[in-house]
């Protein structure tokens, strides 16, 4: 039977950060996200994608930058019982919220940071990420994925939709709920990438070289891809300026469609001042910072795309006027001597070379 509860759910995401000012700056830029203050505590600025408010920052100095995804429960106080007794840890005891919520921050067994929230209002339908969103969630963990899963289908009752060998990449898991895939585990030690577990958030995007290109040009770096992925989907994950890792998942449906206004900045500010669904804010940790993954060099995106040019349409020809019942027979005597004179070609004109792009068109878990 289906769960129609939050359970399992990705629910929220704050971004622990040493500069809140400049991120929503970078993010804005890159993905389109509006900055948007949460009505029950104005100090805590939300990310408003298109489709409403979908996480916040944390000023964290003393700690390493990331994203902190938080994930639905229905009892916080149970989960974090099943957490301890399976290897896992508090970080953050569960503290309310405003609005009537209650979280926690947990660590799991290979030192992976994730938050879980039981929210007060019912569940809302579950349906699937749209542009803006976190569509995918991916743990990088440093045991045989197998092992880090069952330690997250105890608490969240996620199910194992598949395993494939990705050969020198080892084992990659796909996790779901419902049957719907939700994200990935896979072992980065037998990638060769040093440092302790963590946990990316991948963004649907419409147009993944352009967005691409906007990250680069707000001070952000390209760890990996773009490349594309089994379905026919494409990704690439980056690091903001501040040093936060975070991905970007296009669609194969986003792929084959025509130019995806929704992956450009929004123009139009979200709705209302909305509470946010989830947690907000979470207090910053006092965590040592763990070693971040080697980076490696940028890789140069595809070449600009050449501007078509117009042709000139021939002029069309002046139909003959029609000769009046008198002049018919001399008109009919001059035609047959008079010969066709040939006409001037119309020179072709040549298109301008535009500078500009021609426009085209968009793990989580």
């Amino acid at each position: 039977m289906a769960d129609a509860t939050v359970r399992g759910r990705f629910v929220w995401h704050d971004l622990m950060t040493p500069n809140p000012a400049g991120s929503h700056e970078f993010y804005a830029k890159t993905v389109g996200w509006k900055k948007q203050s949460w009505d029950k505590d104005p100090s805590y600025l939300m990310f408003a994608a298109p489709s409403g408010p979908i996480g916040g920052t944390v000023e964290a100095r003393a700690q390493t930058p990331q994203w902190l995804p938080y994930i639905g429960v229905t009892d916080v106080e149970a989960t974090i019982a099943t957490a301890t007794q399976k290897g896992g840890r508090v970080q953050t005891e569960p503290t309310s919220l405003p609005n009537g919520g209650l979280y926690a921050v947990l660590v799991d067994p290979q030192g992976a940071e994730f938050g879980i929230h039981a929210s007060s209002a019912a569940a809302e339908p579950e349906t699937a990420p749209q542009l803006g969103e976190f569509s995918w969630h991916e743990l990088a963990t440093s045991v045989a994925p197998s092992v880090a899963f069952d330690f997250y289908a105890s608490l969240f009752g996620w199910d194992e939709i598949s395993q494939t060998d990705m050969g020198p990449m080892g084992m990659y898991l796909v996790f779901g709920r419902n049957g719907k895939q939700l994200g990935g585990m896979f072992d980065k030690g037998s990638q060769g990438k040093p440092g302790g577990a963590y946990w990316v958030g991948y963004v649907s995007v419409g147009d993944l070289d352009d967005t691409i290109e906007r990250a680069k040009a707000a001070r952000g770096s390209v760890l990996t891809g773009p490349m594309d992925v089994p379905g026919g989907d494409r990704i690439a994950q980056l690091m903001d300026p501040h040093g936060a890792f975070f991905a970007l998942h296009m669609a194969a449906a986003q792929a084959a469609a025509p130019a995806a206004k929704a992956s450009k900045p929004a123009k139009s500010t979200p709705s209302t001042n909305k509470a946010p669904a989830a947690p907000a804010p979470a207090k910053a940790s006092k965590q040592a910072k763990a070693p971040a993954p080697k980076k490696p060099a940028p890789k140069k995106v595809a070449a600009a795309r050449k501007k078509s040019t117009t042709r000139d349409r021939p002029a069309k020809k002046a139909a003959p006027k029609k000769k009046k019942p008198a002049a018919r027979k001399a008109a009919k005597k001059k035609s047959t001597a008079k010969k066709s004179i040939p006409r001037k070609p119309v020179k072709k004109a040549q298109g301008k070379k535009g500078k500009g792009k021609a426009k085209t068109r968009k793990r989580g878990r």
